[in-house]
């Protein structure tokens, strides 16, 4: 730390300042501030003491000095989605949210505001034009993290890495909320702002020397300093960063760091290396290329009073705090659930996200003990799936008490509530039995005799999603028109077939099998279910699955009982490609509309390319 900056940014801030007040800020001996106060009067950096008023007013040298400490800056790293707070998040992003009246990233840019820095960014990835009105608002800018939906927020500092070379910047999140204002116009070192957490913690516990260089990280501990709240990063702490930064960014498997696991890193080679305090720090008033020193990071812990900064992390914690958010979130879903269970919003607990669907969001939460799941539908879905549909499936095959048991249904908006079965699991189709048992299941549906007045018509569902696609950016595949012709063969020949139809689930992928604690099976979400072919559920099940040839071939043989015929398993491939190509399409649109789906969409288009050929070259013998 640079004491000459810090006691030349006291007196800036108030000429007036005593010795002793100059110490209390700085939380240094008398004599040590007496020290220093010669030394810049020495060095020119102060004016002599006058009469009375006693003020010590800086020189043009002391203002150039701490010049070069001057904060240029601020990035707000707002990308993410914010997991623990839903459902609250599934609509506004949880910077957003209010804290007393007032959105958390408002309250951060005011503050920032308010110590004079005026260059400020929000980095911005989920649910991005949220963030829009604050460029209006604050005359603030807004950068885009492409990278948020695969990567941690190392991608948000990578992506913003300009804005950190050559300057001083402040590094917040847009969700901490902070009591006082703990920003400057001029800083005197790196910090990472700390609290004082008594007891056992899961937080990132900050290892320092006397004098508060950080000088290691570990996650976990007792009493302890934390990492918590914003930081300041000046140029020369940056300098050292950002380089290790962008070579982790690159790299397989750090896709989930946090920027401050690279720094952690780099304190680690700092350890391994035996480097000495004094070799890793400049000496007072020293840069680090003043120093030689240019891979170990200097950076400070800047403990915070208690209650000062809060870094929420679910529902639970914010309606602590924030009395509002107790029996009124504003939450469309929070207050779904209340009306459907006649109980108030505070009731409603133990809230967590479960893994993301393909096409819906869902969250467990508990009523009086018991556990339910709300489904919300996803972004754009309301094109893609007939919700009325959906919900006669489930009224007709309600007998067969083969699907989850629901508890409440919008067939106007999708929304669902239903039972959460504890201490179930989901199919593994590598294993026999389990196959077995979900085959089962679909003959049971298949020759239930129940029917509802809609089919899946897969060719129709194809031209929907080619059409959606062209309208929101267009079909990317090269062979694309050569590959739709292939489909319209296998389309014309299925129908030559004149095959039966039956009440079919057509998204029968392991996940939606779950085998309850009491030994039952349950096929979930039947929202894409239909009057269609039956063995159209056995080729979904086995491009779902990723299966190959000959795992499809010992899935039918499972279903049917028996040998499969050869039209039989030719039928099933025809579905395979037929599934892929319109599953690829779906991921396609979904992608158009800035939702990313990785190598599913290439997974799903080669199986329409690979079992289409296979179909179609032995019709053609």
């Amino acid at each position: 730390m640079d004491r000459i900056a810090f006691l030349l940014r006291e007196l800036k801030n108030n000429p007036a300042l005593t010795q002793r007040e100059v110490a209390d800020a700085m939380q240094l001996s008398l004599g040590t501030v007496n020290t220093l106060f010669r030394d810049c009067t020495a060095r020119g950096f102060i004016e002599k003491p006058s009469s009375s008023p006693r003020r010590r007013l800086l020189t043009e040298e002391g203002i150039r000095y701490l010049n070069n400490y001057r904060m240029d800056g601020a990035v707000i790293l707002a990308a993410g989605f914010g997991s623990r707070f839903v459902p609250l998040t599934y609509e506004t992003p949880k910077g957003l949210l209010e804290v007393l009246g007032e959105r958390m990233i408002e309250r951060q840019i005011k503050q920032l505001q308010e110590a004079g820095i005026r260059d400020i960014t929000v980095v911005v990835g989920y649910l991005k034009e949220k963030f829009e009105y604050l460029r209006d608002r604050f005359q603030v800018k807004l950068l885009y993290n492409p990278d948020y939906a695969e990567m941690n927020n190392i991608s948000s500092v990578y992506h913003a890495a300009s804005l950190f070379r050559g300057r001083n910047v402040y590094l917040l999140s847009s969700d901490n909320w902070l009591r006082s204002n703990p920003f400057h116009a001029y800083e005197p070192c790196s910090w990472y702002s700390s609290v004082h957490m008594e007891g056992k913690t899961k937080e990132w516990v900050l290892k320092t020397t006397r004098d508060g260089l950080i000088k290691g990280v570990a996650v976990g501990g007792t009493d302890a300093d934390v990492m918590y709240g914003p930081v300041c990063l000046l140029k020369d702490f940056s300098e050292v960063l950002l380089p290790a930064l962008e070579e982790a960014y690159r790299t397989p498997g750090k896709e989930q760091y946090y920027w401050e696991n690279v720094y952690v890193d780099l304190l680690n080679e700092a350890g391994k290396s035996g480097k000495k305090r004094g070799d890793v720090s400049p000496a007072e008033g020293e840069s680090f290329s003043d120093s030689g020193i240019s891979r170990f990071p200097v950076m400070y812990k800047n403990l915070r009073p208690a209650d000062e900064v809060y870094e929420f992390e679910n529902l639970e914690e914010l309606r602590a705090f924030d009395k509002s958010y107790r029996d009124h979130s504003g939450n469309q879903a929070m207050e779904l659930i209340s009306n459907v269970f006649r109980v108030p919003e505070s009731e409603i607990t133990g809230i967590r996200i479960l893994k993301a669907g393909m096409t819906n969001h869902s969250f467990l939460f508990q009523v009086e003990g018991q556990s339910y799941i709300c489904r919300i539908p996803g972004e754009g879905t309301e094109q893609l799936i007939n919700r009325r549909e959906e919900a006669d499936v489930y009224r007709t095959i309600r007998p067969l008490k083969i699907s989850e048991e629901i508890l409440f249904f919008d067939p106007t908006k999708g929304y669902k509530i239903s039972r959460y079965y504890e201490n179930s699991r989901t199919a593994d189709l590598t294993v026999p039995t389990d196959i077995n048992r979900c085959m089962g299941l679909l003959r049971q549906l298949h020759s239930s005799g129940l029917t509802v007045p809609h089919s899946f018509d897969i060719r129709e569902r194809i031209g929907f999603y080619e059409n959606l696609c062209r309208e929101s950016g267009g079909i990317p595949f090269e062979d694309y028109a050569e590959i739709r012709e292939r489909m319209e063969r296998l389309l014309s020949w299925l129908d030559s077939l004149n095959r039966p139809k039956a009440l079919s689930h057509v998204d029968s992928v392991a996940t939606n099998f779950l085998f309850t604690e009491t030994g039952d099976v349950k096929l979930i979400d039947w929202e894409y279910a239909g009057m269609a072919d039956p063995l159209i559920d056995i080729a979904m099940c086995a491009i779902y699955s990723y299966f190959t040839k000959e795992a499809s071939d010992d899935l039918l043989e499972r279903y049917l009982g028996r040998p499969a015929e050869k039209t039989e398993s030719l039928v099933v491939y025809a579905y395979m490609a037929l599934g892929g190509f319109l599953w690829a399409l779906w991921a396609v649109y979904k992608e158009n509309i800035g939702i990313p789906f990785g190598e599913y969409t290439l997974i799903m288009y080669r199986y329409a390319k690979d079992y289409g050929s296979r179909v179609l070259s032995d019709l053609e013998k």
